[in-house]
Protein backbone atom coordinates (compact mmCIF):
# COMPACT_ATOMS: atom_id res chain seq x y z
CA UNK A 1 0.00 0.00 0.00
CA UNK A 2 1.07 3.52 -0.86
CA UNK A 3 0.34 7.13 0.83
CA UNK A 4 -0.39 10.16 0.22
CA UNK A 5 0.14 13.46 2.32
CA UNK A 6 -2.62 15.89 2.34
CA UNK A 7 -2.10 19.21 3.24
CA UNK A 8 -5.14 20.65 3.99
CA UNK A 9 -4.32 23.15 7.01
CA UNK A 10 -1.79 25.85 6.70
CA UNK A 11 -2.46 27.56 10.06
CA UNK A 12 0.63 27.01 11.65
CA UNK A 13 3.05 28.62 14.74
CA UNK A 14 4.56 31.45 12.88
CA UNK A 15 1.89 32.75 10.76
CA UNK A 16 1.96 33.38 6.98
CA UNK A 17 5.50 35.14 6.58
CA UNK A 18 6.80 31.88 8.43
CA UNK A 19 4.39 30.34 6.03
CA UNK A 20 6.44 29.22 2.80
CA UNK A 21 9.20 27.78 4.52
CA UNK A 22 7.39 25.27 7.06
CA UNK A 23 5.45 24.37 3.90
CA UNK A 24 8.73 23.27 2.21
CA UNK A 25 10.08 21.61 5.38
CA UNK A 26 6.50 19.28 5.50
CA UNK A 27 6.91 18.33 2.11
CA UNK A 28 10.39 17.10 2.01
CA UNK A 29 10.15 15.63 5.00
CA UNK A 30 7.12 13.94 3.86
CA UNK A 31 9.12 12.96 0.65
CA UNK A 32 11.63 11.78 2.47
CA UNK A 33 9.30 9.67 4.84
CA UNK A 34 8.15 7.68 1.23
CA UNK A 35 4.72 9.08 0.78
CA UNK A 36 3.72 8.45 -2.48
CA UNK A 37 1.72 11.47 -3.52
CA UNK A 38 1.33 15.10 -1.85
CA UNK A 39 -1.72 17.25 -2.42
CA UNK A 40 -3.48 19.85 -1.37
CA UNK A 41 -7.60 20.95 -1.43
CA UNK A 42 -9.05 23.11 -3.93
CA UNK A 43 -10.77 25.87 -1.58
CA UNK A 44 -10.10 29.77 -1.22
CA UNK A 45 -11.55 29.65 2.60
CA UNK A 46 -10.66 26.99 4.94
CA UNK A 47 -13.47 24.09 5.44
CA UNK A 48 -15.73 24.08 8.57
CA UNK A 49 -14.59 20.66 10.03
CA UNK A 50 -10.87 21.97 9.52
CA UNK A 51 -11.48 25.41 10.91
CA UNK A 52 -13.33 28.68 10.54
CA UNK A 53 -13.04 30.56 6.77
CA UNK A 54 -10.50 33.00 8.00
CA UNK A 55 -7.99 31.07 8.72
CA UNK A 56 -5.00 30.62 5.91
CA UNK A 57 -6.12 28.68 2.56
CA UNK A 58 -3.40 28.76 -0.17
CA UNK A 59 -4.42 28.92 -3.65
CA UNK A 60 -4.26 25.20 -4.79
CA UNK A 61 -2.08 25.53 -8.15
CA UNK A 62 0.10 28.48 -6.88
CA UNK A 63 0.86 26.18 -4.12
CA UNK A 64 1.78 23.02 -5.89
CA UNK A 65 3.98 25.03 -8.13
CA UNK A 66 5.94 26.27 -5.46
CA UNK A 67 5.87 22.25 -4.20
CA UNK A 68 6.78 20.87 -7.64
CA UNK A 69 10.41 23.20 -7.01
CA UNK A 70 10.78 21.79 -3.37
CA UNK A 71 10.23 18.11 -3.91
CA UNK A 72 12.03 15.91 -6.91
CA UNK A 73 9.67 12.46 -6.65
CA UNK A 74 6.30 12.79 -5.03
CA UNK A 75 3.47 12.98 -7.72
CA UNK A 76 1.25 16.57 -6.97
CA UNK A 77 -2.22 16.85 -7.38
CA UNK A 78 -5.56 18.59 -5.80
CA UNK A 79 -7.82 16.61 -3.94
CA UNK A 80 -9.54 17.82 -5.84
CA UNK A 81 -10.25 20.81 -8.02
CA UNK A 82 -13.54 22.29 -8.30
CA UNK A 83 -14.39 22.23 -11.96
CA UNK A 84 -16.14 25.40 -12.09
CA UNK A 85 -13.50 27.50 -10.64
CA UNK A 86 -11.69 27.48 -13.63
CA UNK A 87 -12.66 26.86 -17.20
CA UNK A 88 -11.51 23.81 -18.71
CA UNK A 89 -8.87 25.07 -21.16
CA UNK A 90 -7.17 27.02 -18.61
CA UNK A 91 -7.29 24.09 -16.14
CA UNK A 92 -5.46 21.48 -18.65
CA UNK A 93 -2.50 24.69 -18.85
CA UNK A 94 -2.56 24.32 -15.59
CA UNK A 95 -1.97 20.60 -14.68
CA UNK A 96 0.10 20.90 -17.74
CA UNK A 97 2.73 23.24 -16.17
CA UNK A 98 2.59 21.90 -13.22
CA UNK A 99 3.48 18.12 -14.84
CA UNK A 100 6.10 19.74 -17.11
CA UNK A 101 7.87 21.79 -14.36
CA UNK A 102 7.66 18.91 -12.00
CA UNK A 103 9.35 16.47 -14.20
CA UNK A 104 6.37 14.30 -15.16
CA UNK A 105 4.88 14.05 -11.20
CA UNK A 106 1.37 16.11 -11.66
CA UNK A 107 -2.15 14.03 -11.27
CA UNK A 108 -5.27 15.82 -11.90
CA UNK A 109 -7.86 15.48 -9.17
CA UNK A 110 -11.35 16.83 -10.35
CA UNK A 111 -14.80 17.07 -8.92
CA UNK A 112 -17.89 18.80 -9.41
CA UNK A 113 -17.46 21.49 -6.30
CA UNK A 114 -19.83 22.22 -3.19
CA UNK A 115 -18.54 24.69 -1.21
CA UNK A 116 -21.09 27.56 -2.66
CA UNK A 117 -20.21 29.69 0.07
CA UNK A 118 -16.91 30.53 -0.68
CA UNK A 119 -17.55 30.75 -4.35
CA UNK A 120 -20.35 33.21 -3.33
CA UNK A 121 -18.16 34.90 -1.06
CA UNK A 122 -15.61 35.28 -4.08
CA UNK A 123 -17.92 35.50 -6.42
CA UNK A 124 -16.81 32.54 -8.64
CA UNK A 125 -19.36 30.70 -11.08
CA UNK A 126 -21.25 28.36 -9.02
CA UNK A 127 -24.40 27.05 -11.18
CA UNK A 128 -27.17 24.09 -9.83
CA UNK A 129 -25.82 21.32 -8.81
CA UNK A 130 -26.91 19.66 -12.43
CA UNK A 131 -25.00 21.62 -14.82
CA UNK A 132 -22.02 21.02 -12.01
CA UNK A 133 -22.10 17.43 -13.09
CA UNK A 134 -22.81 18.07 -17.21
CA UNK A 135 -19.68 20.91 -16.93
CA UNK A 136 -17.76 18.17 -14.89
CA UNK A 137 -18.23 15.70 -18.28
CA UNK A 138 -17.48 17.94 -20.31
CA UNK A 139 -14.40 19.57 -18.56
CA UNK A 140 -12.91 15.63 -18.65
CA UNK A 141 -13.90 15.47 -22.26
CA UNK A 142 -11.91 18.76 -23.13
CA UNK A 143 -8.60 17.64 -21.22
CA UNK A 144 -8.59 14.57 -22.51
CA UNK A 145 -8.66 16.32 -25.73
CA UNK A 146 -6.28 19.20 -24.94
CA UNK A 147 -3.82 16.25 -23.68
CA UNK A 148 -4.58 14.06 -27.07
CA UNK A 149 -3.49 15.14 -31.10
CA UNK A 150 -6.36 16.50 -31.84
CA UNK A 151 -6.25 20.15 -31.38
CA UNK A 152 -9.68 20.66 -33.45
CA UNK A 153 -12.60 22.81 -31.50
CA UNK A 154 -15.00 21.40 -28.95
CA UNK A 155 -18.23 21.77 -28.81
CA UNK A 156 -20.79 21.02 -25.73
CA UNK A 157 -23.48 22.27 -23.67
CA UNK A 158 -21.69 24.67 -21.75
CA UNK A 159 -18.61 25.07 -22.93
CA UNK A 160 -17.16 25.80 -26.84
CA UNK A 161 -13.18 25.67 -27.66
CA UNK A 162 -12.59 27.12 -31.31
CA UNK A 163 -8.86 25.36 -30.81
CA UNK A 164 -7.92 22.76 -28.27
CA UNK A 165 -4.10 23.97 -28.66
CA UNK A 166 -1.83 22.46 -25.74
CA UNK A 167 1.60 23.61 -26.25
CA UNK A 168 3.71 22.54 -24.71
CA UNK A 169 2.02 18.52 -23.92
CA UNK A 170 2.73 17.35 -20.91
CA UNK A 171 5.64 14.98 -19.97
CA UNK A 172 3.41 12.47 -18.38
CA UNK A 173 1.60 10.61 -21.74
CA UNK A 174 -1.11 9.99 -22.83
CA UNK A 175 -1.82 12.46 -19.96
CA UNK A 176 -1.38 12.95 -16.19
CA UNK A 177 -3.25 10.73 -14.24
CA UNK A 178 -6.69 11.52 -13.95
CA UNK A 179 -8.30 11.06 -10.27
CA UNK A 180 -12.44 11.91 -9.84
CA UNK A 181 -12.92 12.47 -5.61
CA UNK A 182 -16.09 11.83 -4.09
CA UNK A 183 -19.09 9.06 -3.77
CA UNK A 184 -22.19 9.44 -5.03
CA UNK A 185 -23.72 6.40 -6.58
CA UNK A 186 -25.18 7.63 -9.64
CA UNK A 187 -22.90 10.47 -11.26
CA UNK A 188 -19.72 10.55 -9.57
CA UNK A 189 -19.05 7.13 -9.79
CA UNK A 190 -20.27 6.68 -13.10
CA UNK A 191 -17.36 8.98 -14.14
CA UNK A 192 -15.36 7.30 -12.57
CA UNK A 193 -16.01 3.88 -14.86
CA UNK A 194 -15.59 6.09 -18.20
CA UNK A 195 -12.89 8.30 -17.76
CA UNK A 196 -10.30 8.33 -14.54
CA UNK A 197 -7.50 6.72 -13.62
CA UNK A 198 -8.41 6.99 -9.95
CA UNK A 199 -11.05 7.28 -7.51
CA UNK A 200 -10.87 9.00 -4.30
CA UNK A 201 -13.41 7.73 -1.72
CA UNK A 202 -14.00 8.97 1.84
CA UNK A 203 -12.75 6.30 4.51
CA UNK A 204 -16.26 5.68 5.77
CA UNK A 205 -18.34 2.54 6.79
CA UNK A 206 -19.72 2.85 3.28
CA UNK A 207 -16.58 2.20 1.59
CA UNK A 208 -17.16 -1.20 0.59
CA UNK A 209 -20.47 -1.01 -0.76
CA UNK A 210 -19.07 2.32 -2.61
CA UNK A 211 -16.88 0.12 -4.16
CA UNK A 212 -19.27 -2.55 -5.23
CA UNK A 213 -21.13 0.53 -6.55
CA UNK A 214 -18.12 1.01 -8.76
CA UNK A 215 -17.79 -2.37 -9.48
CA UNK A 216 -21.16 -2.32 -11.37
CA UNK A 217 -20.36 1.06 -13.38
CA UNK A 218 -17.66 -0.88 -14.81
CA UNK A 219 -19.13 -3.76 -15.82
CA UNK A 220 -22.16 -1.21 -17.72
CA UNK A 221 -19.57 1.13 -19.02
CA UNK A 222 -17.24 -1.96 -20.43
CA UNK A 223 -14.46 -1.08 -17.96
CA UNK A 224 -12.15 -3.41 -16.61
CA UNK A 225 -12.08 -2.37 -12.60
CA UNK A 226 -9.05 -3.33 -12.17
CA UNK A 227 -7.75 -0.88 -14.20
CA UNK A 228 -9.00 1.91 -11.98
CA UNK A 229 -6.66 2.99 -8.92
CA UNK A 230 -8.31 2.58 -5.27
CA UNK A 231 -7.51 5.75 -2.83
CA UNK A 232 -9.52 6.49 0.15
CA UNK A 233 -9.53 10.17 2.04
CA UNK A 234 -8.58 9.60 5.32
CA UNK A 235 -7.21 10.85 8.56
CA UNK A 236 -3.85 10.34 9.99
CA UNK A 237 -4.24 10.90 13.69
CA UNK A 238 -1.39 8.79 15.60
CA UNK A 239 -1.95 10.60 19.19
CA UNK A 240 0.26 13.22 20.88
CA UNK A 241 2.81 10.82 21.69
CA UNK A 242 2.53 7.90 18.81
CA UNK A 243 0.01 6.06 20.82
CA UNK A 244 -2.20 5.20 18.10
CA UNK A 245 0.06 4.08 15.92
CA UNK A 246 -0.57 0.91 15.89
CA UNK A 247 -4.22 1.01 15.77
CA UNK A 248 -3.44 3.35 12.62
CA UNK A 249 -1.26 0.21 11.03
CA UNK A 250 -4.29 -1.87 12.06
CA UNK A 251 -6.46 0.17 9.78
CA UNK A 252 -4.47 0.41 6.97
CA UNK A 253 -4.27 -3.74 6.52
CA UNK A 254 -8.23 -3.49 6.80
CA UNK A 255 -8.17 -1.09 4.00
CA UNK A 256 -5.84 -2.89 2.10
CA UNK A 257 -7.87 -6.09 2.45
CA UNK A 258 -10.92 -4.29 0.78
CA UNK A 259 -8.32 -3.37 -2.46
CA UNK A 260 -7.59 0.33 -1.60
CA UNK A 261 -4.39 1.09 -3.24
CA UNK A 262 -3.67 4.16 -1.59
CA UNK A 263 -4.31 5.63 1.68
CA UNK A 264 -4.18 9.39 0.92
CA UNK A 265 -5.11 11.90 3.99
CA UNK A 266 -4.82 15.07 6.72
CA UNK A 267 -1.76 14.31 9.13
CA UNK A 268 -3.19 15.57 12.24
CA UNK A 269 -0.22 18.01 13.62
CA UNK A 270 1.60 17.58 10.85
CA UNK A 271 2.85 21.12 10.95
CA UNK A 272 4.85 19.87 14.19
CA UNK A 273 7.10 17.71 11.64
CA UNK A 274 6.94 14.60 14.39
CA UNK A 275 3.97 12.92 13.26
CA UNK A 276 6.11 13.09 9.91
CA UNK A 277 8.80 11.18 11.26
CA UNK A 278 6.66 8.84 12.81
CA UNK A 279 5.12 7.99 9.80
CA UNK A 280 8.75 7.39 8.34
CA UNK A 281 9.84 5.11 11.23
CA UNK A 282 6.75 3.39 11.59
CA UNK A 283 3.89 3.86 9.46
CA UNK A 284 5.18 3.61 6.06
CA UNK A 285 7.58 0.48 6.24
CA UNK A 286 4.64 -1.45 7.98
CA UNK A 287 2.43 -1.07 5.04
CA UNK A 288 4.64 -1.00 2.47
CA UNK A 289 3.80 -4.67 1.61
CA UNK A 290 0.19 -4.82 1.65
Amino acid sequence: MRLGLHIPDFTWTGGPSDLRKRLAEVALLGEQAGFDRISVMDHVWQIGPLGPPEHEMLEAYTTLGYLAGKTERVKLLTVVTAVVYRDPGLLAKSVTALDVLSGGRAMFGIGAAWNEDEARGLGLFFPSTVERFERLEEALEICLQMWSEDDGPYEGKHYHLARTLNSPQSLTRPHPPILIGGAGERKTLRLVARYADACNIFDSPELAHKLDVLREHCSREGRDYSEIEKTVQTRFDLGEHGERVEETIEHLHELAEMGIQVAHGMLVDAGSLRPLELMAERIIPAVADL
